[in-house]
């Protein structure tokens, strides 16, 4: 790790007065965890002890002390998945990876965890890879799971994958709509918005296809980095109350057509989503 990466960080916080939490989220999207040298420094130049910023970075469960893998696996512990076979699942994760909950594998490809609630109660016993859920899974499909993880998940056909589906959003503030047909993406018209990070301000579109990840936009996006969202019509920032259950930023909501909300994280990389209806 560079020192200068945490040192700009934490000077960039301090500018805008964000608390511990978002300085915490900055190293951790810039590093993948928080290293012992980063929580030092924190707690250096920012007045707090250490103890106190030791005791947020092991508080909260987005956070990590230690590199995680290329993929993060998630096998709900709670009562629903529990109760239809949800140890079985975990025993059988624990055996073929060959590591714990909350370890990693010594190739840094896989780290497994057990959650106590994925919000699906429904459909357990539930396994979360890299934010995909398996619903209904059987320990003969962990297997496959893992071979997937590894081919890459992220790798979808927005032609014939029918968890994507169009919606229409429009700005939740002046109920403009936000689709642009002049901007194309997934061979559809985009959802064009302002965006703001790092002294930077210009247009992004973001797919219309709930469910994939494809954007543009005019300035590149950093991974990891924080960007502010904005409706290009009334010109107030999209900002909503609900937490991003990939890493709890503040989520970005837009009122889909029809009824209801889809909500979007605004860190760069994080593929963190909801839809109510």
């Amino acid at each position: 790790m560079k020192a200068e990466n945490t040192t700009e960080i934490i000077a960039k916080h301090s500018v805008a007065g964000n608390g511990l939490i978002s300085i915490l989220e900055d190293i951790q999207g810039k590093y993948g965890h928080l290293p012992e040298e980063s929580l030092r420094e924190v707690a250096q130049r920012t007045g707090r002890s250490l103890v106190e910023v030791y005791g947020v970075a092991t508080f909260y469960k987005a956070f990590s002390l230690a590199p995680r893998g290329r993929h993060l696996i998630a096998v709900c512990s709670g009562t629903a998945c529990h109760v239809r076979g949800g140890p079985g699942i975990a025993s059988e994760f624990i055996q073929r990876l060959g590591v714990r909950p909350g370890e990693t594998t010594p190739d840094r490809e896989f780290t497994l965890e057990t959650v106590a609630c994925l919000g699906a109660c429904a459909l357990g016993p539930v396994v979360t890879v890299d934010g995909h859920y398996f619903p209904h899974v059987k320990k003969a499909q962990v297997k496959e799971i893992l071979e997937q993880a590894k081919a890459g998940l992220a790798r979808i056909s927005t032609a014939d994958d029918e968890r994507l589906f169009p919606v229409e959003v429009s700005c939740p503030r002046c109920n403009h709509s936000l689709i642009s047909y002049d901007d194309l993406i997934d061979g559809l018209p985009a959802i064009k918005i302002i965006t703001a990070f790092d002294h930077k301000h210009g247009w992004l579109c973001l797919s219309s296809l709930y469910g994939s990840y494809e954007v543009s936009s005019e300035y590149p996006i950093p991974e990891g980095t924080l960007a502010h969202f904005f409706c290009p019509f009334c010109h107030a920032q999209l900002l909503g109350g609900t937490q991003c259950p990939e890493c709890s930023e503040s989520m970005v909501p837009m009122i889909v057509r029809g009824g209801g909300v889809v909500q979007i994280c605004p860190r760069r990389g994080c593929k963190g989503h909801i839809l109510d209806l």
